[in-house]
């Protein structure tokens, strides 16, 4: 899948552009504004004319805080058409050593030419003919591999998330608001032995920790970082305002805008 530059709508502001399971290696271009991602461990920000690999199977918080319109380019390179692509041009994968989420690309004039070169392509709302589409995908590839070899060892690596520390996975990642299902995967393990580990650690179940977890954080952002339930809310991983609130109450026996308030007496 591929979006020309003016297909995402313009965004002003501190806004989240998208919280999610990436499920294929993606290629992202800025082509306006600026975008901070977060992966649960560290924070990358990306500029107007910058670029970026942001690897499969991991989750991901995008957020543009910058007032002025925000658009960008990506393709996605799912599985099949890397295989194809692979076999191919009879490519063997390499040693890749890089862990982060979002991967730093080696900067070349190639890519901004390429990107440039989509224009007669596009259709008015922004997307690229279905005519061209592999052959801008593997035209893509062919300059990020002559670029850096070393991305046949991220491309061409087909294994599945294998299983790791369940506890210090979901410290880590609590606040992404995504299933027990996608957790489970994400730590090598089926469903129900993620909800048997997951026991065996916290002793409790997924969603009853998940939700207790980002209450606590709530509770001290409000507390001692003086946040307002709408600065923090989705950030935790609640897609409601109005269900955070309830929720909050319901733990804490207040609501975040009567801790506010206590605290600001206090103060």
């Amino acid at each position: 899948m591929m979006e020309a530059p003016n297909a995402q709508p313009c965004l002003s502001g501190t806004a989240i552009l998208l919280e999610q399971f990436i499920p294929d290696h993606i290629f992202l271009y800025v082509t306006q504004g600026l975008i901070e991602c977060y992966d649960g461990r560290k924070r990358y920000t990306l500029k107007q004319g910058d670029y970026c690999l942001v690897r499969k199977n991991r989750l991901a918080k995008y957020y543009s805080q910058e007032a002025v319109a925000f658009e960008r380019l990506f393709f996605c390179f799912d599985e099949v058409f890397l295989r194809s692509f692979q076999q191919k041009h009879q490519l063997v994968k390499s040693a890749f050593n890089q862990a982060d989420t979002v991967i730093e690309l080696t900067p070349t004039d190639l890519v901004p030419t390429f990107i440039h070169s989509l224009q007669p392509y596009t259709d008015p709302a922004g997307k690229l003919s279905a005519a061209f589409e592999d052959v801008k995908y593997e035209e893509l590839l062919i300059i990020l591999l002559q670029n850096q070899p070393e991305l046949a060892g991220l491309f061409f690596d087909y294994t599945k998330p294998g299983k790791i520390n369940l506890e210090e996975f979901m410290n880590r990642n609590y606040k992404f608001n995504v299933s027990s299902e996608r957790f489970a995967y994400l730590t090598g393990r089926s469903l129900s032995a993620f909800k048997r580990d997951f026991k065996s650690i916290f002793n409790d179940t997924p969603n009853h920790w998940l939700v207790k977890r980002r209450l606590e954080e709530a509770f001290v952002l409000i507390e001692k970082q003086h946040k307002r339930s709408s600065e923090i809310y989705l950030d935790l991983g609640f897609e409601d305002l109005s269900h955070f609130s309830l929720a909050f109450k319901k733990q804490f026996g207040l609501r975040p805008t009567e801790l506010a308030e206590q605290r600001t007496k206090q103060a």
